[in-house]
C-alpha cells in the first residue's frame, strides 16, 4: 500500500524569535526541516513526499528537500495549506507532519500508518503528566483534570479518500489539526501512543536542543623544559625539585595543557593567541589566575567543564604522593569534583626529551558540557 508524508512548513514561527521560518533555522549545520525529513526518508515507509511551503520559502525548501520531494504553495493557513498538498497525494494513505518536530521515530511512523489501515483516521497522543485548566483573560473558567486527557502530536495518519472527503466538507473552516478535520466530518478518530520525546519546536529555547545534548570534547598538550633556579609548580601547586620549569609565565605545564584542551573543546584556539609569551603583562603569570579567565571565556559561550583527564610525563621527581594534592587544587579551580579529575603521571623509561630529564610533558583532554 503506497502511502504519502504530507509535511507542514508553510508556517513562519513566529513565536520562536528568528527573523526568518524556524525550520530553516540551522542547528550545528542542519536545519529542523532537514532534520525531520531525514527521519522519513531513513524509516523507508514513504513513497510520496509532498511538503508545504509560503511563497517567500519556496525555492529555498525545494533546495533543501531534494529531488524526490514535490513542494506545494501553502495557504494563510495550516488547513488550507495541508488542503493544497491533499491535492497532490496519491497514495492510499496520507500522513501528515508538523516540519518542527524532528524527534519523531520510526516506530511511531510504524504505528500511524498501520492504525490508519486499520480504522481510517489515527492521532499519536501521550497522557498528559499536568492537571490542565481553561482560562480566559487570566482567569481559570474550568478544570480539565488530567485523567483521560491527552496531548496530541504528529504524524496523523489517514486513508487518503477519507481525509480528502474531510477537507472538501470543512470547506473554508480554520481547525486545529487534521484529526479535527477527520473527526468533525468523518467520524471515530483513534488513538495510538506517541513518545514524550517527539516535542514540537515552538521557543527559542527549544531550539538549543542539540548543543544541550553534545558534550564537546578537547585536548591539549604541552612540554617545558627543566632548568635550574626555577619553581616546579603543576596544577597551582609547587613541587620540591632540583630544578623548575622553564617559561614566560610560572609555566605551569599542567594548567596549560588543561587550559589548550579547554579550549580546543569549543575551537577557541590556545593559550599562546590568548595570553602571548611576547605580552610583557604575562611575565611570570599565576596559570591558575590564567585558567580562571579560561573558565570565563566558556562560560561566556554558554559551557562549564565537566571532566578533565591529564596524563603528566616526567623522569623526575616521582609524583605519587603530590597527585593528590595536585588533583584537589586543579579540581577546585576548575569546579568540578575530584571524582571527575583524572590525574597520572608516567615515566619515558630513559627515553627522549623526557627520559633524559631535560623537560616534563603533559596530554590532557576535557569534557565541556553547557552550563
Amino acid at each position: 500500500m503506497k502511502v504519502t508524508l504530507i509535511l507542514a512548513c508553510a508556517g513562519k514561527g513566529e513565536r520562536a524569535g528568528f527573523n526568518k521560518n524556524k525550520l530553516l533555522v540551522e542547528i550545528n549545520g542542519k536545519t529542523t526541516l532537514e532534520r525531520t525529513l531525514e527521519v522519513f526518508k531513513n524509516s523507508r515507509l514513504i513513497n510520496q513526499y509532498i511538503i508545504t511551503a509560503s511563497e517567500s520559502d519556496f525555492d529555498l525548501i525545494k533546495s533543501l528537500c531534494g529531488a524526490d520531494c514535490e513542494i506545494v504553495l501553502g495557504g494563510k493557513t495550516r488547513t488550507q495549506s495541508v488542503n493544497n498538498a491533499l491535492e497532490k497525494a496519491t497514495g492510499e494513505i496520507v500522513l501528515i507532519h508538523d516540519g518542527a518536530r524532528p524527534f519523531v521515530t520510526e516506530k511511531i511512523i510504524s504505528d500511524c500508518i498501520d492504525c490508519a489501515k486499520k480504522f481510517g483516521g489515527a492521532i499519536p497522543v501521550i497522557p498528559s503528566p499536568n492537571t490542565l485548566v481553561k482560562a480566559e483573560d487570566g482567569t481559570a473558567t474550568k478544570y480539565l483534570g488530567k485523567s483521560g486527557i491527552f496531548a496530541v502530536h504528529t504524524p496523523q495518519g489517514f486513508k487518503t479518500e477519507l481525509i480528502k472527503k474531510a477537507y472538501a466538507l470543512a470547506g473554508d473552516k480554520t481547525f486545529n489539526d487534521d484529526g479535527e478535520v477527520y473527526k468533525e466530518y468523518i467520524g471515530e478518530l483513534k488513538t495510538f501512543n506517541s513518545s514524550a520525546k517527539n516535542v514540537k519546536l515552538t521557543y527559542p529555547e527549544d531550539f538549543t536542543f542539540e548543543e544541550e545534548k553534545t558534550p564537546r570534547f578537547g585536548t591539549g598538550f604541552d612540554c617545558h623544559k627543566l632548568v635550574e633556579n626555577r619553581k616546579l609548580i603543576l596544577g597551582g601547586i609547587e613541587i620540591p625539585h632540583t630544578k623548575g620549569l622553564l617559561g614566560h609565565s610560572d609555566a605551569d605545564v599542567l594548567t596549560h595543557a588543561v587550559m589548550d584542551a579547554i579550549l580546543s573543546a569549543l575551537s577557541m584556539r590556545d593559550i599562546g593567541y590568548h595570553f602571548s609569551d611576547k605580552d610583557p603583562k604575562y611575565k611570570d603569570a599565576n596559570s591558575m589566575e590564567l585558567l580562571a579567565k579560561v573558565l570565563i571565556m566558556i562560560n561566556d559561550k554558554g559551557y562549564k567543564v565537566d571532566s578533565v583527564s591529564a596524563t603528566i610525563m616526567a623522569e623526575k621527581p616521582k609524583l605519587l604522593n603530590h597527585i593528590p594534592v595536585i588533583t584537589e587544587n586543579l579540581a577546585k579551580a576548575l569546579n568540578i569534583p575530584t571524582s571527575k579529575l583524572g590525574i597520572g603521571a608516567t615515566t619515558l623509561e630513559g627515553l627522549g626529551f623526557v627520559g633524559r630529564e631535560e623537560g616534563i610533558c603533559v596530554h590532557a583532554t576535557a569534557v565541556l558540557i553547557k552550563a
